[in-house]
């Protein structure tokens, strides 16, 4: 098994660097990335707010996280740790987000289905990047240069502001679709169910079973 490839991405990636991605690369990003969760995207797209930003001018990478952050006393910020969360919750607004905003990266926590990057993002030639495990807020933490401003804090509150984070080789993340729509894991997921009868060669089925329990062993794969 190959080592995957290490990429460094502008956070303003142009069109051949994200054509050049293979699922299960590992991404390190520069430049400027800005949080949004469904706060943001309420304000922005329900409400009709004017976005603070010029995007994708300044940026093109949109985190789905909850900054561990604060504002000190002075103004200045303190943001030690970025915890990403999962992206499926913001999946009804990401269409008109990116058609909006020109978002080309989309990170986040576990990823979507084949289906929704087929049906949201190939249109608008995006990608989606995953973090790599749990426990890794810290990590993607080393990667903060600064805190360049924090948006709509006072109608959203910390956590579901609009944060807008100088990095520097922030990451891993891991290539989780790529431009035709393909899924990293449901690729593998798929490999690994080839075998599950195999690995429960010689088992004997279950007498006893919870209610709405499945016989399917491909159930047990998960992303």
């Amino acid at each position: 098994m190959s080592k995957p490839r290490e990429i460094r991405l502008s956070t303003t990636p142009a069109p051949e660097a994200l054509a050049g991605l293979r699922l299960g690369d590992i991404v390190y990003l520069d430049g400027l990335l800005y949080t949004a969760r469904e706060g943001v995207y309420k304000r922005a797209l329900e409400e009709q707010a004017n976005i603070p930003m010029e995007l994708p001018g300044q940026s093109a990478t949109n985190f789905h996280c909850s900054p561990a952050a604060a504002i000190r006393e002075d103004g200045t910020f303190d943001m030690g740790a970025v915890t990403a969360t999962a992206s499926f919750r913001f999946a009804k607004w990401l269409p008109e987000w990116m058609a909006k905003t020109g978002a080309k990266l989309i990170i986040g926590k576990g990823g979507m289905s084949s289906k929704d990057y087929k049906s949201y993002f190939v249109p608008n030639g995006a990608i989606y990047l995953s973090t790599v495990g749990y426990g890794t807020g810290a990590l993607l933490g080393r990667g903060i240069e600064k805190v360049e401003a924090v948006h709509w804090q006072d109608e959203l509150g910390l956590a579901q502001a609009m944060w807008v984070i100088r990095c520097k080789r922030m990451g891993p993340f891991i290539v989780a679709s790529d431009l035709e729509g393909n899924c990293l894991f449901e690729r593998e997921n798929a490999k690994i169910a080839a075998n599950l009868e195999r690995v429960y060669e010689g088992t004997r089925p279950a007498v006893l079973k919870r209610y709405g329990e499945t016989d399917d062993r491909s159930d047990e794969v998960i992303g």
